[in-house]
């Protein structure tokens, strides 16, 4: 058998114009470098895919994206954005697919953008960045885009944004000035993220619409090792009766980007089964070589590594 096909899903780049509407100052402030190859969507990106080895990235807009957008100026924003990747996934000759960026301060926009994405732009889903203006994707106002995403059979991927300011102010403050990174990707941005996924699970969305699927990074944000005791606590006394578990792992998939650990991805294979699990970088936040390598060296079949390396995606992504 040939070496399987790298499909890399969670790989970022950033849109001169959504970049526009970012405060200066905070967490979208990138080193040269960095900001280099986000705004890079040509040749230094497919240089580099090549020497790791990687046949297709899913591209997405980096975080924020258009969450921090009001109702008003973030449909136009999305959208323009949109038709604007789609010039470079055409342009790529197979080398790109994407995730739509998403108004989802409005959320009929919003559902209407994701479904001219996926039918007119053939995108392959859509990707919301954590809290919309401070508000939990789970609520009620933003099901349009669930229903939508249902009713198309694409997946939304909640990514991690920085989380709720009173939430830094209370958790992380202290700690800021030496580590930085403790309120984004070492820490903050888990604890939020994880949290939305519990929250989408106790929210009722899946029972309102069955078949929808939600991808998760960073090995699902820490939530396969927790599944169990979840379960089992919400299990008690007390608490309205739900199959949390059942649910989380009959919904959600899970990449490995920026989260290269042997025995975290072990976990997660024997918690969700290697059908749920992609193969993600996280570029250029995390360079492609290691996760290559990585995957590699792991201790799986060659069937189940064929499946993390691009045969789920294809099949969840229609590829």
């Amino acid at each position: 058998m040939g070496k399987p096909q790298v499909i890399a899903l969670e790989e970022h780049y950033l849109d001169p114009e959504v970049a526009r509407h970012f405060k200066e100052g905070g967490p979208e402030a990138r080193d040269a470098a960095l900001r280099e190859r986000l705004n890079d969507v040509g040749a230094l990106r497919l240089r580099e895919m090549d020497e790791a080895g990687i046949d297709i990235q899913v591209l997405s807009h980096s975080a924020p994206s258009t969450q921090r957008l009001d109702a008003e100026v973030a449909p136009a924003v999305a959208r323009e954005a949109n038709d604007r990747l789609r010039e470079k996934v055409l342009a790529s000759k197979g080398r790109f697919e994407a995730f739509a960026a998403l108004p989802t301060a409005n959320p009929k926009a919003a559902a209407d953008e994701l479904e001219r994405a996926v039918t007119k732009l053939g995108f392959k889903g859509a990707m919301i960045h954590g809290l919309t203006n401070g508000k939990f994707i789970d609520e009620r106002q933003f099901w349009p885009i669930f229903e939508r995403a249902r009713s198309l059979d694409v997946p939304i991927y909640i990514h991690p944004a920085p989380p709720h300011p009173a939430v830094v102010e209370a958790y992380y403050r202290d700690y800021l000035k030496e580590f930085p990174s403790l309120v984004s990707a070492a820490w903050g941005f888990t604890v939020e993220t994880a949290t939305q996924g519990i929250r989408l699970v106790l929210s009722g969305v899946f029972d309102a619409y069955p078949g929808l699927k939600i991808i998760m990074g960073h090995l699902g944000e820490s939530l396969p090792f927790s599944l169990w005791r979840i379960d089992m606590a919400l299990g008690r006394q007390g608490n309205r009766a739900t199959p949390f578990r059942e649910t989380f792992r009959e919904h959600f998939w899970i990449t490995t980007s920026g989260n290269f650990s042997t025995p975290a991805l072990i976990c997660c294979v024997l918690e969700m089964g290697a059908d749920r699990i992609l193969f993600s970088v996280d570029y250029p936040f995390v360079p492609n070589p290691p996760g290559v390598r990585w995957m590699d060296q792991v201790p799986l079949g060659p069937d189940d590594r064929e499946k993390i390396l691009s045969g789920n995606a294809k099949r969840l992504l229609k590829i």
